[in-house]
């Protein structure tokens, strides 16, 4: 049994108090991984996407931070809190991503180790036991580390979880200790891509890809006022609490979806958090609608 919580989302959590993010489904990631056996994603340096005034970029910061935490674009906070990193450092892909819940305990505690397996092979909850014995700041979720693949995790724990059976309790040892883990689901890995202005304003010019692909602007209303790209519909990043919720009732995550803001920053985030809502191939519009413009000249820059 996965162990729900008001602040989680499907497939990550959002570290906030807000009704509405307890509205969605709870299955998943944990909000307080040591940066648990995940890479930490490299944080985006340009934020220059954002608008001038103070008040804007206030509040774009406010929610990067908020939503960096959900997806582990920020995990450092919890780095500093945990006696260690599980993370690798590299990735490879791998073809499957899987969700996989654990327990950790000390080296030295495998006496404990082998009587929390038995009891997990009897049937009792891994997440109930990760709960009450884990050393993981993960135990706050039951274990939950959320959907990975392959080279995003080390070596030893790798090897262990994606040679795993469905639901089946194993055991491994890394640096940090020994670990029971549980693979719960596998899924095709989902692909995120950055796409070339010119290369989508010529894919706009066939009727076919507007009826197919799904375009979504994350700009905010007073900017799509000044430039905007046909066929793109508007989701603003501000209003995120809004629409996030209901993201997969709007488009559908087994359609190519395009991601499109100023500079492409915005953009990128919002990219790489549909790919943890399951949709399977995600573009990124690189530079934005402002070196759209140059392909399209019909189109202001500001």
């Amino acid at each position: 049994m996965l162990r729900a919580s008001s602040l989680h989302l499907s497939p990550l959590v959002f570290v906030s108090q807000s009704p509405i993010f307890a509205l969605l489904p709870a299955l998943t990631i944990h909000r307080n991984l040591h940066t648990s056996l995940l890479r930490k994603p490299k944080p985006l340096s340009d934020l220059s996407d954002t608008h001038s005034s103070l008040t804007y970029r206030h509040s774009y910061h406010t929610f990067s931070s908020k939503f960096n935490r959900a997806t582990g674009m920020a995990d450092q906070l919890f780095i500093s809190k945990a006696t260690a990193s599980f993370s690798s450092g590299s990735s490879s892909g791998g073809g499957k991503e899987i969700l996989v819940q654990h327990l950790l305990v000390k080296e030295d505690d495998q006496k404990l180790l082998l009587e929390l397996q038995k009891r997990a092979t009897e049937g009792e909850d891994l997440s109930d036991l990760a709960a009450e014995y884990s050393i993981c700041p993960s135990k706050e979720e039951g274990g939950m580390l959320g959907w990975v693949r392959k080279g995003q995790m080390v070596p030893e724990f790798e090897e262990a979880a994606f040679n795993a059976s469905l639901n089946k309790v194993v055991r491994c040892k890394t640096k940090f200790g020994w670990h029971l883990l549980q693979v719960l689901s596998e899924r095709e890995e989902s692909v995120l891509e950055h796409i070339q202005p010119s290369e989508l304003h010529e894919k706009m010019q066939d009727p076919s890809f507007l009826e197919e692909a799904q375009l979504i602007d994350v700009r905010e209303p007073h900017e799509v006022d000044i430039a905007s790209v046909p066929g793109f519909k508007v989701f603003p990043l501000r209003q995120f609490g809004n629409w996030g919720p209901e993201v997969t009732t709007k488009f559908d995550p087994q359609k190519d979806t395009y991601v499109l803001c100023h500079h492409g920053s915005r953009s990128l985030q919002v990219a790489q958090w549909l790919q943890t809502q399951g949709f399977k191939r995600v573009f990124n519009v690189s530079g934005g609608i402002h070196q759209y413009a140059v392909v399209d000249p019909s189109i202001p820059t500001y």
